[in-house]
């Protein structure tokens, strides 16, 4: 089994979510700002640090978001095996990735950790991770005074990010998105990002 490097270094570029059909193709979640991007980086892994290489496969189910794909990966013949990786993350050396170049651009991987503070500096929490629930992205911030909450990440929600200090200014809504699931907990762990 090949091994990646050091896991710090990495971000999530996608994630398998099932067979599509019965000859060994896999749905895929891509992370990439243009979803077939996702196959230009190769090989790519997942969190054990087992090595996939992809290539496209075909046309997504009808009624897909725009960020799936059907890939073929190498050594996957069947339905049973394309079916197995299912959830998994896929993995890339972060070296292997553009250099944005602007101060202003970063990756949201590189947002998990980051600490968010109000304009006036009071302590909110920190970025466990991001998602999109089909109305964009929104921050997940966990470990604060007032336990965890879903946060829009917007320009007017998040007017500064300093990549550099790791902390984000945040002008709080009236009221927040809504309680994540474990919000309330005093966990440390952070979610992997995923590739902006």
């Amino acid at each position: 089994m090949a091994q990646a490097s050091n896991p710090s270094n990495r971000l999530c570029v996608g994630q398998f979510a099932g067979a599509q059909g019965v000859r060994g193709l896999v749905r895929l979640h891509s992370y990439t700002g243009v979803p077939k991007d996702v196959l230009r980086y190769q090989p790519l892994h997942d969190e054990q640090g087992c090595e996939f290489r992809l290539a496209a496969g075909g046309q997504a189910p009808k009624g897909s978001k725009g960020d799936v794909l059907v890939v073929r990966v190498t050594g996957v013949e069947d339905r049973d095996t394309a079916q197995a990786l299912n959830g998994r993350r896929l993995y890339v050396d972060r070296a292997v990735l553009p250099d944005l170049g602007e101060a202003d651009d970063f990756y949201h991987a590189d947002l998990i950790g980051c600490l968010c503070v109000t304009e006036a500096g009071d302590r909110l929490g920190q970025v466990r991770a991001i998602h999109d629930f089909g109305a964009g992205d929104v921050l997940e911030v966990v470990n604060g005074p007032k336990g965890g909450f879903y946060l829009p990440f917007t320009k007017a929600v998040v007017p500064v990010i300093s990549i550099a200090e790791r902390r984000l200014t945040v002008r709080l809504p009236e009221d927040v998105v809504g309680e994540p699931g474990r919000g309330g907990d005093d966990e440390t762990e952070t979610d992997s990002g995923e590739a902006a």
